[in-house]
């Protein structure tokens, strides 16, 4: 199993992600997320509060890729590719966990996505 070390998590946790998918023709979308959550070893929980191609594309093809630098990066260049399989959920415990992002306290929040990450690769 793919594992988020401590170092990796910091920069999730601390800066915005970009998120890639692809649709059902094969076209490429990315969007930039913020305040992802690390909630296991090798899975991020992403809110959705305003997309609509991104959830189409993960519902018809789970296939995602990320991508994340630290905010320092002009003095400590350290960014990271990230691979896996999304899941987009509606309700249950998931849903429930967004809701409790107090970064989400006066959003809409129409979804959650988790990301189980399958390969991961330092960048810098």
């Amino acid at each position: 199993m793919t594992t988020i070390n401590k170092e990796l998590k910091k920069i999730i946790e601390e800066n915005v992600l970009a998120l890639a998918t692809v649709d059902g023709q094969g076209n490429p979308h990315c969007i930039a997320v913020a305040f992802v959550k690390v909630v296991a070893g090798n899975q991020l929980l992403i809110t959705d509060n305003y997309m609509v191609e991104t959830k189409d594309n993960i519902k018809k093809k789970s296939k995602v890729a990320l991508s994340v630098w630290n905010k320092e990066w002009r003095k400590d260049c350290v960014g990271y590719a990230l691979k896996g399989v999304a899941q987009y959920f509606t309700t249950g415990k998931q849903y429930d966990a967004i809701k409790n992002i107090p970064e989400n306290k006066h959003e809409h929040c129409k979804g959650a996505i988790i990301v189980t990450i399958n390969k991961i690769k330092r960048l810098a």
